[in-house]
C-alpha cells in the first residue's frame, strides 16, 4: 500500500519509492502513549509493529505489560483503592442519614487485591486485543536500538531478533525511585504499594506529591495510621497555594499526621517494624515506608546515545515540538520525554506524532488548558493557571474569585469539610484564565470546565450559565463577587 510519510520535515514519495524496511514504525514500549500512536499509525495505513516487556504488577527493568504504568501500575488501580478507601467516610456520613450500621465494619484487603489484579489482568488483554484488531504486530521482550533504523528485542527465553523500521517510536514511561538514604531496601514504591501482601496497620509515606497524597488517603481510608513527610510547608508544590492550604487541612480533617518541612534521612529494621529517622532527630516506627519523591524516564538501557538520540541530565529523550527526537527518523511521546506526565498527555502526543508522521497532518501537541486531578479524598481537580502562573503570564490585573462552603451533604452528615473553589480571570478581556476546585466530584467537574476554558470562556458567560440545582457544579457560575484585584507584576509567595 502507498502510504504519504513525513520525511526530515516534508512529506516526501510514497513509502514504494523508498528503502524497504521490515515495518514503517516500531514502537518500544506498550503503554498508553505508544499503544495509541500504534493504533492510529496503523488506522493511517501503517505497517506497524510494538515490543513490550513481560506482564506483572510490579515493574522492573525487564518486566512491564501491555498496558503501561497507568493501567497495570497506576491511574487504574490506584483508583480502584480509592474508591475502596472512600467507603470509610461513606459509612460515617450514612449514619445521621439513617443508616444503623455495626460499629465493627470489616474490610477485606487480599479481596480487594484480587479483584484490582483481575481488572487490570482483564485491561492488559484488551490493549492486547486492541493492537491486534488494529494489525499491529506485537512482540514480548525488551527493545533496544542498534541503530537509527534498527531495533533488537531480546525475548524471554533470552535469544535476540532484530527489525528495521523507517521510524522508531520511545514510548517506554518511567520508573518510581527510592531515595537514596541508608535503609532505602526497606522502603517501596508505588508498584509495591498496589500490590502489597498485607494492609498496613502503620505507614510512612515522603514526598508531597500526587502518589504521596493519594496513597495517604487511601491508606488513611482503609483504617492506617498514616505519617506524611515532605520538604515544603504545604504539599503539591506547583498547584495553586490556596488549594494546597484546602488539600492540607482535609487530609489532617481525615487523620493524616503531616510533618511539613521535613525529610527522612534513615530506615532502620526493628522488632516491631521499621524506624524512621528524620532530619529533625525524631524518630517514628511504622509497618511500611513509601518512597513517593518523582519518578525517573526510562531509557538506560535503550542504547540511546549510541546512535545519537540526546537526553537531559534527568534522562529524558529531547524532542522538538512534534515529538522528533535529534535523530530525524527516531520519535518519542508520554512520560519518558518528562514533559506533562499525564496518561490523556501521551495519548495526545501519540495521536499527533501518528498525524505528522503518516497522516500528512504535521500537528504539535497542545498543552494549554490541560486538565489534572489528584484524586486524595476529597480530590483535587485543576485547569488553567493558577493565581502565580497568571500574573507571570499576563500583562493585566488578575481577578480572583473564590467560594468556600459546607456541601448540602455535610450539613446532614456533621462532617467538618469544605469544598473550596477558585477562578482566575484577565481583568482586561474577562478571560477566564484558570479553574481549581478540592471537594466531591471535582474530577467530574473540571473536565466540563475544561471545555469551556479550552473554548476562550469568559467571566460574564460562565455569569450568563443557568446553574444545576442543587449542586456544587453551580457555584462555578453564581460565584459573583471578586475577592481580590492582584495588580499585573505583582510577586505571590511562591516557597510554600
Amino acid at each position: 500500500m502507498a502510504r504519504k510519510m513525513l520525511i526530515d520535515g516534508e512529506l516526501g514519495q510514497t513509502a514504494t519509492d523508498e528503502k524497504q524496511y521490515d515495518f514503517d514504525l516500531f514502537v518500544i514500549g506498550a503503554g498508553s502513549g505508544g499503544v495509541r500512536a500504534s493504533r492510529t499509525s496503523a488506522a493511517f495505513g501503517a505497517k506497524v509493529a510494538i515490543c513490550e516487556l513481560p506482564f506483572h504488577p510490579v515493574s522492573s527493568e525487564v518486566i512491564g505489560g501491555v498496558g503501561g504504568t497507568c493501567v497495570i501500575r497506576g491511574c487504574v488501580p490506584k483508583k480502584i483503592l480509592v474508591y475502596a478507601a472512600q467507603f470509610r467516610g461513606e459509612f460515617e456520613d450514612s449514619r445521621n442519614f439513617g443508616w444503623e450500621l455495626s460499629d465493627e465494619i470489616g474490610f477485606n484487603w487480599k479481596k480487594l487485591l484480587h479483584n484490582k489484579t483481575q481488572e487490570i489482568i482483564r485491561l492488559n488483554g484488551i490493549y492486547k486485543r486492541l493492537l491486534s484488531n488494529a494489525g499491529v504486530t506485537m512482540f514480548e521482550g525488551e527493545g533496544k536500538l542498534i541503530d537509527a533504523h534498527l531495533v533488537e528485542v531480546t525475548q524471554p527465553d533470552g535469544t535476540t531478533k532484530q527489525y528495521s523500521a523507517k521510524h522508531i517510536l520511545i514510548a517506554t514511561g518511567s520508573r518510581a525511585q527510592l531515595v537514596n538514604i541508608p535503609g532505602k531496601e526497606l522502603a517501596i514504591t508505588s508498584d509495591e504499594a498496589l500490590s502489597l501482601d498485607e494492609l498496613p496497620k502503620r505507614a510512612v509515606i515522603l514526598g508531597g506529591g500526587y502518589i504521596a497524597i493519594e496513597f495517604a488517603s487511601i491508606w488513611r481510608g482503609m483504617g492506617a495510621e498514616v505519617d506524611l513527610f515532605y520538604r515544603k510547608e504545604l504539599p503539591l508544590r506547583g498547584f495553586d497555594d490556596e488549594m494546597r492550604a484546602a488539600v492540607a487541612k482535609n487530609l489532617e480533617g481525615r487523620g493524616i499526621r503531616l510533618h511539613p518541612g521535613t525529610n527522612l534521612s534513615e530506615l532502620r529494621q526493628s522488632g516491631d517494624g521499621i524506624r524512621v529517622l528524620t532530619d529533625h532527630g525524631d524518630q517514628i516506627t511504622t509497618d511500611v515506608v513509601l518512597f513517593a519523591t518523582g519518578r525517573l524516564p526510562n531509557t538506560k538501557r535503550l542504547n540511546l546515545q549510541a546512535v545519537g538520540v540526546e537526553v537531559d541530565k534527568t534522562g529524558a529523550v529531547k524532542v522538538d515540538e512534534y515529538s522528533r527526537t535529534t535523530v530525524p527518523n527516531i520519535w518519542a511521546v508520554g512520560d519518558v520525554t518528562n514533559r506533562i506526565n499525564l496518561t490523556p498527555v501521551a495519548l495526545m502526543e501519540g495521536t499527533c506524532f501518528s498525524k505528522t508522521v503518516f497522516g500528512g497532518q504535521p500537528t504539535k501537541p497542545d498543552y494549554i488548558n490541560v486538565p489534572c486531578a489528584v484524586f486524595c479524598i476529597p480530590p483535587l481537580s485543576v485547569v488553567g493557571l493558577n493565581e502565580q502562573q497568571a500574573l507571570e503570564q499576563t500583562k493585566s490585573d488578575i481577578l480572583v474569585y473564590t467560594s468556600s462552603f459546607n456541601p448540602m451533604k455535610n450539613t446532614i452528615s456533621g462532617r467538618q469539610e469544605k469544598t473550596t473553589m477558585k477562578l482566575v480571570v484577565d481583568a482586561e478581556t474577562d478571560e477566564v484564565l484558570g479553574a481549581s476546585m478540592c471537594g466531591p466530584d471535582a474530577p467530574e467537574i473540571m473536565q466540563g470546565i475544561a471545555v469551556a476554558l479550552k473554548c476562550g470562556a469568559t467571566k460574564a458567560q460562565f455569569d450568563s450559565t443557568v446553574g444545576i440545582h442543587p449542586s456544587a457544579a453551580e457555584e462555578f457560575v453564581t460565584m459573583r463577587s471578586i475577592t481580590r484585584r492582584v495588580a499585573a507584576g505583582t510577586k505571590l509567595k511562591t516557597n510554600l
